[in-house]
C-alpha cells in the first residue's frame, strides 16, 4: 500500500504541473494514466462500475467524479479538483488535490486551504483507540467555524485491497461515536468541502456531482494508515501539498 500510495502521491505532482490554462481534462487524464502505467500499477477506477475514464477531474462547482473530456478546456480562474487511484500488486491507493489555475480569487484560494488543512484537522484524530465521529468531528468543526460547509452525501472510506471498503468515514460527525480506530486499518480521508451550503445534486449523466447551489468546491484526500505509532500517509509526497 506504501507504493501504491506513493505511485498515485506522484500522479499528482504530475498533474499540478500539468495544470495550466487551455489544456483539456481529458490530456490530463492521459498524463496521469500513463504516469500510473509506466509505475507498475493499473488505474483504480477506469471502468470501476462503469466510470469512463482513469482519473476523476472535477472543475469549480463540481464536487467529484467530473468525466474527463476533449471539450473541457481549463481556463484562467478555475479551481481543479483531480482524484487519482492506482492498484499495484493487488492494493490499492487512493489521494486528491484542487487546484488553481493561474490566478483565482481569494474566496477560491481560502476554500482549497481550508479543505487541505481539514483534513491535518482530522488525521491529528486518527489514533489507536479513538473513534471514527472523532476524525469527522473534527474535520466538521474546523471548515464551519472557517464559514464553509462539509459535503455530507459523499464521505471517505477504507481503502486496501478493494478501492472501497468498510468503515466509512464520514468528514462529520460526533465525537466518541463510531467504528473504533485499531492499528492496521487503512483509510481513505477525503474532506470534500463547499464555499456555499453542503446539498449536492448529480448531472443527469449520473456521475458528476455538484454543488446544488454552485458555489465553488474543493477536495482534499490521502490514505492513511492507523499505526501503534500514530497515523502514516501513505500519499504524501510533498508535505506542503
Amino acid at each position: 500500500m506504501k507504493q501504491a500510495g506513493r505511485i498515485v502521491g506522484e500522479a499528482l505532482l504530475l498533474a499540478r504541473e500539468s495544470v495550466r490554462e487551455g489544456i483539456s481534462t481529458w490530456e490530463l487524464d492521459r498524463i496521469i494514466r500513463e504516469f500510473i502505467e509506466k509505475s507498475g500499477a493499473v488505474p483504480s477506477f477506469l471502468n470501476y462500475n462503469g466510470f469512463p475514464a482513469s482519473t476523476c477531474i472535477s472543475i469549480n462547482d463540481e464536487v467529484i467524479h467530473g468525466i474527463p473530456s476533449k471539450k473541457r478546456i481549463l481556463e484562467v480562474g478555475d479551481i481543479v479538483s483531480i482524484d487519482v487511484g492506482a492498484k499495484f500488486r493487488g492494493f490499492h491507493g487512493d489521494a486528491a488535490r484542487t487546484i488553481p489555475v493561474g490566478q483565482v480569487s481569494r474566496e477560491a484560494l481560502r476554500l482549497i486551504d481550508v479543505a487541505r488543512r481539514s483534513f491535518f484537522e482530522g488525521i491529528d484524530k486518527a489514533v489507536v483507540g479513538n473513534r471514527i465521529g472523532d476524525i469527522g468531528h473534527a474535520i466538521q468543526n474546523f471548515v464551519e467555524g472557517e464559514g464553509f460547509s462539509v459535503v455530507r452525501t459523499y464521505i471517505g472510506h477504507g481503502v486496501g485491497q478493494e478501492l472501497h471498503e468498510q468503515p466509512d468515514v464520514p468528514n462529520y460527525g460526533l465525537p466518541g461515536r463510531g467504528v473504533r480506530l485499531c492499528a492496521g486499518m487503512t483509510l481513505a480521508i477525503e474532506p470534500m468541502i463547499n464555499a456555499g451550503g453542503y446539498e449536492v445534486v448529480t448531472d443527469p449523466g449520473g456521475w458528476t456531482v455538484r454543488t446544488a447551489d454552485r458555489s465553488l468546491s474543493a477536495h482534499y484526500e490521502n490514505t492513511v494508515a492507523i499505526t501503534e505509532d500514530g497515523p502514516c500517509v501513505f500519499t504524501l509526497c510533498d508535505p506542503d501539498w
